[in-house]
C-alpha cells in the first residue's frame, strides 16, 4: 500500500509542504517518485514519519532529530523509545487531569482543594535530573514530601531556602575566607538544610554518598547558570561552592 503525498499529508495533520522539506533536509524521502512526478510513501516511509512527528511533538528540532535517526542501528529500539517517552507523557497528563478534575469537584461542592492534589503532575521538570543524579526512589520520596506539605509549610521552607542563600551572598560580600568558621558554619546549616529532604543521601545518613552530594552540588553551583545567579554571580557561587567542599572533605 502507498499514499500520495497530499494523502499522507492529510492523514498525518501536516502540509504537503512539510513532506518536501523533510526530503529536501533528508529527514524522509518518498519511496518512489512516479513518472508523472507525483511521490509515494510506502509503510516504512509512513513509520519513518511518525517517529518524526513524534520527536517533533517532545520538542526537538530537525537537526537533531536528523542525528537521532542517523545513529540508530534498530529502528525498533528506537520505536520502543519513544513508546516508553509517550507513557511517561502519558503518565504525566493523566495526573494534571486527576488534579485539575480535583480542584473542579472540590470547588463545585463549595470545598476546599487539597494543595498537594492540586498541583500533581504540573512540577515534574526536574525529574529526570534529580533521578539520574539520585535514583528513581530520590525521586518519589521527596516528591511526596512536598506534596504532603500543605501551603504555609511549602511557603516556609521557601522561605528557609531564601534566607539560606541571602546567608550565603552576605558571606561571600564580605570577604571572608571560604574555610573560615562563619562560612563553615553555613555549610554545616545547608547540609542540615538537605538533610530534611527525604530520600537523599544526608537525609539517609549514607556519608560516602552525602561527601559526595555535597561536592557535587558545590560545583553545580558554580557550572549551572540556573543556581549561578542565584547567588548573585560567579564569585559568590564559587565562595559557596569552595566552602562546602571544604566542609565535606574536614568535617562530615
Amino acid at each position: 500500500m502507498e499514499l500520495t503525498i497530499q494523502e499522507l499529508a492529510a492523514r498525518a495533520g501536516i502540509t504537503s509542504r512539510a513532506l518536501r522539506h523533510y526530503d529536501r533536509v533528508g529527514l524522509l524521502a518518498p519511496s518512489r517518485v512516479g513518472a508523472n512526478g507525483y511521490r509515494y510513501y510506502d509503510v516504512g516511509a509512513v513509520a519513518r514519519l511518525q517517529r518524526i512527528l513524534l520527536m517533533r511533538r517532545l520538542g526537538m528540532g530537525l537537526p537533531a532529530i536528523a542525528e537521532v535517526l542517523a545513529d540508530e542501528v534498530d529502528a525498533c529500539d528506537g520505536l520502543r523509545a519513544h513508546i516508553a517517552a509517550l507513557e511517561e507523557e502519558r503518565d504525566r497528563i493523566e495526573r494534571q487531569i486527576r488534579s485539575v478534575r480535583h480542584t473542579l469537584e472540590a470547588l463545585e461542592a463549595g470545598a476546599e482543594p487539597q494543595m498537594d492534589v492540586m498541583l500533581a503532575g504540573f512540577n515534574d521538570h526536574y525529574k529526570d535530573e534529580v533521578v539520574s543524579l539520585w535514583g528513581e526512589r530520590a525521586y518519589r520520596l521527596a516528591n511526596d514530601w512536598w506534596h504532603g506539605k500543605t501551603l504555609d509549610q511549602q511557603r516556609a521552607w521557601k522561605q528557609a531556602a531564601e534566607d539560606l542563600v541571602a546567608a550565603w551572598v552576605a558571606a561571600a560580600k564580605a570577604g571572608i575566607s571560604p574555610t573560615s568558621e562563619r562560612a563553615q558554619s553555613l555549610a554545616a546549616r545547608h547540609v542540615r538544610w538537605l538533610s530534611q529532604i527525604p530520600g537523599t543521601p544526608t537525609a539517609d545518613g549514607d556519608r560516602e554518598r552525602s561527601i559526595e552530594m555535597v561536592k557535587g552540588l558545590g560545583a553545580m553551583y558554580v557550572e549551572d547558570p540556573r543556581f549561578t545567579g542565584m547567588y548573585d554571580d560567579a564569585a559568590g557561587a564559587a565562595f559557596v561552592r569552595d566552602a562546602l567542599q571544604a566542609y565535606a572533605r574536614t568535617r562530615m
